[in-house]
């Protein structure tokens, strides 16, 4: 890819909607038409979270090689926001066979998904198993079971501090737990965070999400007991300072799933996609890629 065509990558350039059912449209960012395979990307669960936010920096560089779908999952960015749903990660998870649906791609996709978009990864590949292709998971929830961490850790208590008191500081608060290299968290990214997590619409379906992993099917958001189903390759990236999924929650998912390799990040939070940038962007591309079954 040149120069000048990576500059084209752009939020407004690559800014779509789909309506994928009469109730919810999604909205989501297309890049790399015409490369392949498809990639899949899901975001992570915090306030303001959106696709962009979370891999604005990778798409381009993922792009060259890969169709590069990101979507805002249900709930976050400009997708819509319903209240009354399923357990999250089924949410989410059919969300997105939908999409793929009304989009007319109809073979297997890899996933790349951070923290709640992994666990609606291994969601998308339990459930539609003929649709999935590898996964690439970092720091990914459900999938997480702390051994030696408590619980709640850190990172999950601050969501909950912002979800009933969503000022700026206690944002802030958050996303610095988020990252190991504090210098990432700039003023410029707390506000715009901030202005998407603070309306109304957007503090309603957090509160809808979270009271999801205790509803009737809160054992659909227990997927370490199902991860042994799993039958795709998967990549697990773990940063060592990740204070949201902290590293030990890995252990769990490295035995149970067959076919799982771990790699892990020092000087590394729960953002390793932009914290080890390069790193990240050719680990992920190699494992995609690799020929091999």
């Amino acid at each position: 890819m040149t120069t000048t065509e990576q500059a084209e990558i752009t939020y407004e350039s690559t800014s779509k909607f789909a309506q994928v059912r009469p109730d919810l449209k999604l909205h989501y960012h297309e890049a790399g038409v015409g490369n392949g395979p498809t990639i899949v990307l899901l975001h992570g669960g915090g306030p303001g979270a959106s696709s962009w936010s979370n891999f604005s920096k990778n798409i381009p560089v993922l792009a060259e090689k890969f169709h590069v779908l990101a979507v805002d999952q249900p709930g976050y960015g400009l997708s819509d926001k319903p209240t009354e749903h399923p357990q999250y990660f089924v949410h989410s998870s059919s969300a997105l066979k939908d999409l793929l649906d009304t989009l007319e791609i109809t073979g297997r996709v890899h996933l790349l998904g951070n923290s709640l978009g992994g666990g609606a990864a291994v969601r998308f590949a339990l459930d539609f198993p003929d649709r999935a292709g590898r996964l690439v998971l970092m720091g990914p929830g459900g999938l997480s079971v702390n051994l030696f961490s408590p619980d709640p850790t850190e990172g999950v208590k601050n969501l909950g501090k912002f979800s009933f008191q969503p000022t700026r500081d206690n944002l802030e608060a958050f996303l610095r737990i988020m990252v190991f290299d504090q210098s990432l968290i700039t003023p410029e990214l707390v506000e715009e965070r901030f202005a998407a997590a603070s309306t109304l619409e957007s503090l309603a379906a957090a509160k809808a999400m979270g009271k999801s992993f205790a509803s009737a099917d809160f054992e659909k958001g227990m997927l370490w007991r199902d991860a042994h189903k799993l039958r795709q390759r998967v990549l697990l990236i773990w940063g060592r300072e990740d204070r949201v999924n902290p590293l030990d929650g890995a252990l769990v998912a490295t035995k149970m799933i067959p076919r799982a390799q771990l790699h892990v990040f020092g000087g590394c939070g729960h953002w390793a996609q932009l914290e080890k940038f390069d790193e990240f962007n050719r680990l992920a591309s190699d494992f995609l890629l690799d020929g091999g079954n």
